[in-house]
């Protein structure tokens, strides 16, 4: 169930050493259409959030496909338990399909992923009887990261931990760690500035927290450098830097079929106004916390810089963690291949404001063509922009992260 280290057969893409300063990048092998989808990705370990997972969201614990038929998603964002759905063939959900682990009873869209969890790192993890032990190592570690990071939610300890149990399971664990070893690196100084955005001012006394209860939780001799303070530090900004956030929903998948639909005019217009309505109804009741939510690492999709003139963007259309990554406009054979780190609205900022959300999450200044165009800009924000920073980031962040 590992991504490939590489390009598949036949990919578009391929990741190209660009310089020590910028890294790795992606190109295009051949041309692309606008629309054609690049490349299809299954990430190498995937977790969801632990906030998100206590507050229902239910999602399978292998691929984060959401388990709830879309009705049922409806209604509980909507806390209304009457609302009934048309079209309820467009629920692409098959409970009857679902699985649970016999010891611990998390659980699975499939017998399939069921499987992929327990031959990958499942059995390091499974709590079995200890589920709701607040004692139990696991447990302990969970609640002091649910106490140190709170949503919006933009990396988990769970993705860490099922890195080690991958490794403390796996027979050709040097495989692994080259797999692991793939994603980017970054100085001390810069490790420190990842674990500050994540924890908080305190982030030196939580980190060293963190550590001890993750030593407690998945000692490995083997991997006895992961758990020293500098090894812990630099595999807890790897996650920070690299994890890309996914998300998934019953009922945007629902919305996705009905809007494919061939239907009269009048019902269209009607289905159309119902789901904008059921939309306003769930951000008055849930705000924008919509989907199942949960990040992983994926090779390829790791080696896209960013550019505020994106000729590509990621999404997950299939519901569950595949990483699809879709032209946005042609692209040359040889060009390379960029994504946004921003949503839509900040891109539209002026180039101070893109490149202060740049630097305080992802620690580079922007030189992508429209910076460049704007270099000589002032490097000043309006009233509006500078009030529209201090409210969104995060959460627009995280919006931007996991579009489904």
């Amino acid at each position: 169930m590992a991504a490939a280290a590489g390009p598949h057969a036949g990919a578009a893409a391929e990741a190209r050493f660009i310089s020590s300063a910028k890294g790795k990048g992606l190109f295009a092998t051949r041309n692309i259409r606008k629309g054609e989808t690049v490349f299809v990705e299954r990430p190498v370990v995937s977790s969801q959030f632990l906030w998100n997972a206590l507050y229902n969201y239910r999602a399978c614990d292998h691929c984060l496909r959401a388990l709830e038929t879309a009705e049922e998603n409806a209604q509980r964002l909507l806390g209304k338990s009457s609302l009934v759905l048309p079209h309820p063939e467009q629920c692409s959900i098959r409970k009857d399909l679902h699985q649970q682990c016999p010891r611990c009873q998390v659980t699975y869209c499939s017998a399939e992923c069921r499987q992929a969890a327990l031959e990958q790192y499942h059995q390091v993890l499974c709590l079995g009887p200890s589920r709701d032990d607040p004692t139990h190592p696991l447990n302990k570690l969970q609640e002091a990261w649910r106490n140190m990071h709170y949503p919006p939610e933009t990396s988990s300890i769970m993705l860490m931990a099922r890195m080690v149990a991958t490794i403390k399971q796996a027979k050709d664990k040097e495989w692994w760690i080259k797999a692991f070893s793939q994603f980017c690196n970054k100085t001390a100084n810069e490790e420190e500035e990842i674990v500050h955005k994540l924890l908080g001012d305190k982030f030196k006394g939580q980190l060293e927290l963190l550590r001890l209860l993750f030593t407690e939780a998945l000692y490995d001799e083997y991997l006895s450098r992961w758990f020293t303070p500098e090894g812990f530090r630099s595999l807890f900004a790897l996650v920070g830097t690299n994890g890309q956030g996914i998300g998934t929903s019953s009922l945007s998948q629902w919305v996705h079929a009905c809007d494919a639909l061939d239907l009269p005019m009048l019902e269209r217009e009607e289905l159309d106004a119902f789901i904008d309505q059921l939309y306003k109804d769930i951000e008055k009741e849930s705000g924008e916390f919509l989907n199942c939510e949960g990040s992983g690492l994926y090779v390829l999709q790791s080696c896209c810089n960013h550019s505020c003139i994106p000729n590509a963007e990621t999404s997950f259309p299939e519901n569950n963690f595949l990483l699809h990554l879709t032209a946005l406009e042609d692209i040359e054979a040889g060009e390379e291949i960029c994504i946004s780190y921003l949503d839509c609205c900040q891109r539209e900022r002026s180039r101070h404001s893109r490149n202060k959300i740049l630097r305080e999450n992802y620690l580079f200044t922007c030189s992508c063509p429209k910076c460049l165009a704007q270099a000589d800009d002032a490097d000043v924000t309006s009233d509006e922009e500078e009030e529209g920073e201090g409210e969104t980031d995060d959460a627009e962040l995280e919006d931007e992260m996991t579009d489904v």
